[in-house]
């Protein structure tokens, strides 16, 4: 007999999200949803709750499995029975994949870096004839996966840095790719990190060396013509089918919206008053209305 049906569930194991969590509880409470949370501390006792059909929930929302693979039969069982998932998983793997995105980002009419994509160097290794004039000078070099910057090469500039990179990963694709360099507006680069989150967007200046969030006011966005920081996202959201991600815009000295990078999953939801790069409160807290939303809509 089942003991107890949440509606949603909120599976996390990285200790700087507890502040995020601590605004998903009293978002839930607030409007009478029951959150079960599961951590590594409870999931082996609630995998086998659920398994026995003592436990249940109607919406999974994973920030887990990514990182700890003991989460996955968590989300198996949620996959088996048809339970509503925030981001399911296998979606979330097909935009980690950057020369994915990037083609599909390119077929979508979105903006993108100059690229050059190379395949793994398990399946070719040997370097093709490289011209490296339309990227600029200085260049970016990047594994296909992974995030938080591992294995990124910023300031490229020799095949030896690209033979190195595809051998320390060797079955990923390499992505070489232009700097952008953003206008300066009100003194200021233009390079925005933008939230997403269940038709809602949330544009934030974003500063990539201090990597400090603002607000886009309503003023500024008239006043910088930046109404295609809201439109831009909503289009990724559109091929990407994900219900909270984030992405990066810049604006570039030909007055073209350029994706620098395009989807992450799962995102960074540090609260500002806690760690001062992290993201500003109020977003945060609208998020967990838009995440509580989302739970309540599958169960009517």
């Amino acid at each position: 007999m089942r003991i107890s049906n949440y509606e949603l569930c909120l599976a996390w194991n990285w200790e700087y999200d507890a502040g995020f969590v601590r605004q998903m509880e009293e978002t839930c409470a607030r409007r009478g949803l029951s959150l079960l949370l599961v951590t590594p501390g409870n999931l082996e006792a609630v995998t086998i709750a659920l398994e026995k059909g003592e436990a249940g929930f109607q919406t999974l929302l994973d920030r887990a499995s990514d990182s700890d693979g003991g989460f996955q039969p968590l989300v198996e069982w949620a996959r088996a029975r048809g339970v509503f998932r925030i981001n399911p998983q296998e979606q979330c793997r097909w935009t980690h994949d950057k020369a994915t995105m990037h083609l599909e980002f390119i077929a979508y009419g979105l903006n993108t870096p100059y690229t050059i994509i190379l395949s793994p160097f398990i399946e070719n290794p040997d370097l093709p004839l490289l011209d490296f004039t339309p990227l600029g000078g200085p260049f970016a070099i990047k594994p296909s996966h992974g995030g938080g910057g591992e294995g990124v090469v910023l300031e490229a500039n020799s095949i030896e840095q690209i033979r190195a990179l595809r051998k320390a990963f060797p079955g990923e694709k390499i992505l070489l790719q232009a700097h952008v360099t953003p206008q300066i507006l009100a003194g200021r680069p233009a390079w925005f990190r933008v939230l997403a989150c269940s038709g809602a967007v949330y544009p934030c200046w974003w500063n990539p060396q201090t990597h400090i969030y603002m607000r886009v006011t309503a003023e500024e966005s008239v006043a910088f013509s930046l109404r295609l920081l809201r439109e831009i996202p909503r289009r990724i959201a559109q091929l990407c089918r994900l219900d909270l991600f984030s992405t990066e815009i810049a604006l570039a000295g030909s007055g073209h919206f350029i994706v620098v990078d395009y989807v992450n999953d799962p995102v960074d939801l540090r609260l500002q008053s806690v760690a001062i790069d992290g993201v500003p409160d109020t977003i945060v807290e609208s998020i967990t209305r838009r995440l509580a939303r989302l739970a309540e809509n599958r169960m009517r």
